[in-house]
């Protein structure tokens, strides 16, 4: 797969208490399969689809325990180091300073100045997804805020993404772009998140049918919040595991309305 340019979604984990059940939830949920973990990665889980990495899964690192699980994308990067220095300058705040990981690449993981976390990859043996868009993977994500001001003053200093605003008064919600091509969307989060919900980033999960695979996360123990829901973009539903994680599923193939206007 061609290098991912910097700022675009590259890879997603998650940490879990109980990873042996986080695997059955997210095997009969999106059809995935698990490479063995290794112990000197901390048992660090790739997930596959028909044979393609779409992810990880690994248990929750000594001291975290009782933090709420949540799913981490990634952001890609030609240099660590260089993009850790603009997290900075832009107001972010580094949970730790880069590192290698083996072969595989480096990585560093941070926070903005609104709450929200994520991280930042810079590729070496592994390059991120190898399967996108398709049932079983990595869909879209959303960085979903309270403070707009915060978040788009340092996303966008950050990465050299394009702003392009959902011209809809009842919505406010960017797309940022990169090269003309959307990598991220955000969304202000609005009165119906409960007020201890934090500013996080929303990751999609591509599936067949939302409304099954609504019924699959509540037949396993995780909850609906949200939807199923149709769009331009396709039908979606947001949801969370038994544990605790949040993210979506979505039906790309079903859609619905017309495309919004960008300004």
């Amino acid at each position: 797969m061609a290098a991912r340019p910097e700022g675009a979604p590259i890879w997603a984990d998650a940490m879990f208490p109980d990873l042996e059940a986080a695997k059955r939830f997210y095997g009969e949920l999106l059809g995935w399969t698990f490479e063995e973990g290794r112990e000197e990665f901390g048992n660090y889980t790739q997930a596959k689809a028909d044979g393609k990495r779409v992810g990880a899964l690994s248990p929750q690192m000594p001291g975290m325990e009782g933090t709420p699980p949540s799913w981490n994308l990634y952001l890609a990067t030609p240099d660590v180091k260089a993009t850790a220095a603009r997290v900075k300058e832009a107001g972010g705040t580094l949970l730790m300073e880069p590192m290698e990981v083996g072969d595989f690449g480096s990585m560093v993981s941070v926070q903005d100045p609104a709450g929200v976390f994520f991280s930042l990859w810079q590729p070496g043996t592994h390059d991120g997804f190898e399967k996108v868009g398709e049932p079983g993977s990595y869909a879209w994500a959303e960085v979903t805020t309270r403070d707009t001001g915060k978040t788009d003053g340092f996303f966008e200093a950050a990465f050299p993404y394009e702003v392009r605003k959902m011209a809809d008064e009842n919505v406010d919600f960017n797309i940022w772009q990169l090269d003309g091509q959307p990598q991220l969307g955000r969304f202000k989060m609005t009165e119906d998140f409960p007020p201890q919900v934090p500013s996080y980033v929303n990751v999609y999960f591509a599936v067949d049918d939302c409304d099954a695979a609504v019924a699959t996360v509540t037949r396993l123990g995780g909850k609906l919040h949200y939807g199923p829901m149709d769009t331009p973009f396709g039908r979606f539903a947001a949801v969370t595991d038994p544990q605790g994680a949040a993210f979506s599923v979505i039906d790309l193939s079903t859609t619905q309305g017309e495309m919004p206007d960008l300004t």
